[in-house]
């Protein structure tokens, strides 16, 4: 498979995820209950948020390296936090990507958060998507790579159970052809996890039944309110196997579960844009859009 190839489908997963982030940031509001239920949109231009920046750097890496390069993953992750510090990231990884600006080694600082145990937030999960579509031919470098990225800023088992589920996820939902959605799409990720939070969250996923409510799931899956991939990466992966099909409607869905708005719809988003391809993806929406550093890139390529 050529680079050129890989970086079609992971500019691919970019669009979703940024659309996807977007509108859900979008929905940041006072009266975004009432705006849901009556899918009222708000005007653009919708801004993105730090899930999208993350994921422009881990595109960016991989079109130079042709994989994931820890040590280059993370220079470019704390230079574009330098350059637009209010994208919104959390607190934890403004200071841990400060100091990898200023030269100290992302392993120390990745591995010293949260007393040493290293965070479990779902920004490590929230921008691999693209991960999953450039590795969509082996779901094992899929997954490797998920692991590499998520270790530059978060070190606990759990947030690398978390992206290698979305990339995973990602990875089998670019076979247009023979993969999976629904359950088996769950069920194909949860068997490739290890014992972990995400993983149990996965199995409780399975369990709900197919006309379950987005309530029924909240309830039951969390909401991203926990700012956590356990909270986070279940729900996700139940809206975007669901609707894999329907971009809008997987985007209605996910923000209707409120919580962690831009997050759990930028991970939605770049899932379905893989199985949707760049037609799936509402027009009148990208209008809206803030547009993409399409240059910092080098080239917009497409599928």
């Amino acid at each position: 498979m050529a680079d050129s190839d890989r970086l079609a489908r992971a500019w691919l997963a970019l669009e979703g995820l940024s659309l996807g982030d977007a509108f859900g940031e979008s929905f940041f509001v006072p009266d975004a209950a009432r705006r849901v239920r009556a899918r009222r949109l708000l005007p653009g231009p919708w801004r993105w948020t730090d899930d999208t920046a993350m994921a422009i750097g881990i595109v960016e890496t991989l079109a130079a390296c042709g994989g994931v390069d820890q040590d280059e993953l993370a220079r470019r992750f704390a230079a574009r936090y330098v350059a637009e510090p209010f994208r919104g990231y959390g607190p934890a990884t403004q200071r841990a990507l400060r100091n990898i600006h200023a030269g100290r080694h992302w392993h120390p600082i990745s591995r010293g958060l949260f007393s040493g145990h290293g965070s479990y937030g779902n920004g490590a999960a929230m921008r691999v998507a693209v991960i999953g579509a450039w590795h969509a031919d082996d779901l094992d470098d899929a997954e490797r790579a998920a692991r590499l990225s998520a270790e530059v800023t978060h070190a606990h088992r759990e947030a690398a159970a978390g992206a290698v589920a979305v990339a995973l996820a990602a990875a089998v939902a670019s076979d247009r052809e023979e993969g999976p959605d629904g359950a088996p799409l769950i069920a194909a990720v949860r068997d490739r996890l290890p014992d972990t939070d995400v993983r149990r969250g996965l199995e409780r996923a399975l369990a709900l039944d197919p006309d379950s409510s987005i309530a029924d799931a909240v309830e039951a899956l969390g909401n991203g309110t926990n700012i956590s991939c356990q909270d986070t990466v279940p729900l996700v992966l139940w809206c975007a196997a669901h609707h894999l099909h329907d971009y809008r409607g997987a985007l209605w869905e996910t923000v209707s579960a409120l919580g962690d708005r831009d997050t759990n719809c930028a991970m939605v988003g770049g899932i379905v844009a893989c199985r949707v391809g760049h037609q799936g993806l509402p027009t009148d929406w990208l209008a809206c859009r803030e547009p993409l550093p399409t240059q910092d890139i080098g080239r917009t390529p497409t599928a």
